[in-house]
């Protein structure tokens, strides 16, 4: 019989406390090490939250370096590229601040986890060291570091993620053509969705 957990004491009756290592593992500033894995990083996650506590969650893309920069030891900034137009994660960072970020490695399992403030800036001196293919970023998102902490690779692990041999074949998986008309009802076809997306993929990335 499923049962809802409603409180804490709920939860931790289930689960153990963690070892005070790991509970107190999070750190408030990038160190040196921490820098260098940031500045590896060519894909990372923004979690953002609306006033009204509806989230979201933006995958973010460039070459190592170019879309998160670490300004100083308290700060890192986000290249705000090309997209939809949606404006879903600056829309809710004007609303509310606070937001999460994951930053990946390819072929690492360990990631980096980290939590801060957010404000949407333009016109910063930075934004030059951020260019691509000679476009500049209008927009850029500042984060203040509140906590910083290492995400082991278990999930990495369990998923194989980075094992080639365990990827599903590409006609196993709808494509996004597939899924728009499976969500929307198009009445263009999947393989004319997916043509279009390709296409923009590749002349409209900056």
């Amino acid at each position: 019989m499923t049962s809802v957990i409603t409180t804490s004491a709920e939860l931790r009756s289930l689960v153990a406390e963690p070892h005070p290592a790991v509970a107190g593992k999070a750190v408030s500033r990038i160190d040196d090490t921490s820098r260098r894995f940031l500045e590896s990083s060519p894909f990372f996650l923004l979690a953002t939250t609306a006033a009204d506590g509806t989230c979201d969650v933006s995958p973010r893309g460039d070459p190592p370096g170019r879309g998160a920069l670490v300004l100083d030891e308290h700060t890192i900034a986000i290249a705000d590229r090309k997209g939809n137009r949606r404006l879903d994660s600056l829309t809710n960072i004007l609303q509310n601040p606070r937001v999460g970020l994951l930053f990946l490695v390819p072929g690492y399992g360990d990631t980096l986890r980290l939590n801060g403030t957010a404000r949407i800036v333009t016109g910063a001196p930075y934004l030059e060291r951020m260019a691509v293919r000679g476009s500049v970023p209008v927009l850029a998102v500042e984060v203040l570091v509140e906590e910083l902490f290492l995400h082991c690779a278990k999930a990495f692990a369990r998923s194989s993620l980075w094992n080639a041999a365990s990827w599903p074949e590409r006609a196993a998986v709808p494509t996004a053509g597939e899924i728009v008309r499976g969500q929307r009802g198009a009445e263009v076809s999947a393989a004319a969705v997916d043509e279009m997306l390709a296409r923009d993929v590749a002349t409209n990335q900056y």
